[in-house]
């Protein structure tokens, strides 16, 4: 008889690059790996704040390490993952705000469409480069990843109230209990022990922790995405 699924958390933001790849990943094992994926909008804003942690745009020697990186993990990950022209722009001024607080809403009114509209806007800004943070971008993702019009704006409409904002707090505040200090963060419930693992590049280890196969980011699966 198998053994009841392992319960994975995974904290992430559409402005993280990182956090799309981590996502990817373990959305491609939850059809391979005994395990109950979670999927926790917050917001990497308020997890920097808190952990007094600086993004790679504001460190010089990060952001020209990410140019190179990028290409290799696009690769690598077989998402198809650009830097945005205005990269500072995107990632230090304009933010995600609206499109976290927007998923924070599809995850409380239609959660089976949160992995579809995720992946959507994550392909708005980091390989389209287009905008996530007006109104008609995030409906135009919404409705691309499914959700009809009448719905999205129905969703669109939960931003604003302090219900949604709340909730993206309180998401973004556990992932700090657990020790977050950027994004993506998974947070795996082994045998009454919880594991904080960060970034993409942990999910061997996570393999090791669920005693399951790691077979690459790109399991040999018909069911892999991208």
């Amino acid at each position: 008889m198998r053994p009841p699924p392992r319960n994975l958390e995974m904290f992430y933001d559409v402005l993280s690059p990182y956090s799309w790849l981590g996502f990817e990943v373990l959305c491609r094992y939850q059809h391979i790996w005994n395990i109950k994926l979670q999927l926790r909008p917050a917001l990497i804003a308020g997890i920097m704040k808190d952990s007094g942690n600086k993004p790679p745009a504001v460190v010089p020697r990060k952001g020209q390490y990410m140019h190179k990186e990028i290409p290799l993990l696009e690769q690598h990950f077989q998402v198809p993952l650009r830097l945005p022209k205005d990269f500072f722009d995107v990632i230090l001024k304009k933010g995600s705000i609206n499109a976290m607080r927007f998923l924070t809403a599809v995850s409380m009114e239609q959660p089976e469409m949160l992995e579809k509209v995720s992946r959507e806007l994550w392909m708005r800004i980091w390989s389209r480069d287009e905008d996530i943070t007006e109104s008609q971008s995030i409906l135009a993702a919404a409705e691309k990843a499914g959700m009809s019009a009448e719905r999205a704006q129905s969703v669109l409409e939960k931003v604003p109230t302090e219900q949604v904002k709340n909730k993206l707090k309180e998401t973004t505040e556990a992932a700090c209990k657990y020790g977050a200090f950027g994004l993506p963060v998974t947070v795996a419930h082994v045998d009454s022990k919880t594991y904080m693992l960060f970034g993409s590049d942990r999910m061997e280890l996570l393999a090791y922790l669920l005693g399951e196969k790691w077979m690459g980011p790109v399991p040999p699966t018909p069911n892999a995405r991208l």
